[in-house]
């Protein structure tokens, strides 16, 4: 089965979310950025939301995971929730899948 790690920051603007993006392009680790800035409880880990197959997440999530580059950041995504950045850490397979500690369970759209 496929899998995949990623980590995520959720805040409630486009305009801040497109400041963290700018902040962590120009050096600021993800992490930090995450601890400090997102509303989510995975904040507490830096945004990571574990590994997880494809289907558990909503079909947007998974099209970013599952098919863009790992260790570029993705977003803003828009969602019910606010503002999302995306970053892929790891894709690969295994015929054993983790427990999900974090799913993200609403629709996202990233561009």
């Amino acid at each position: 089965m496929a899998w995949a790690t990623a980590r995520h920051i959720l805040v409630d603007s486009e305009d801040k979310c497109n400041e963290l993006k700018t902040e962590i392009e120009a050096g600021t680790s993800f992490e930090d950025a995450a601890k400090a800035n997102s509303t989510c409880p995975s904040s507490a880990e830096g945004g990571d939301l574990g590994k997880f197959g494809p289907g558990q997440m909503v079909p947007e999530f998974d099209k970013v995971v599952f098919n863009a580059d790992v260790g570029v950041v993705y977003g803003p995504g828009k969602t019910q929730f606010g503002y999302h950045l995306l970053e892929v850490t790891g894709r690969g397979y295994s015929s054993k899948l983790l427990k999900t500690e974090h799913l993200l369970c609403h629709q996202t759209v990233f561009y």
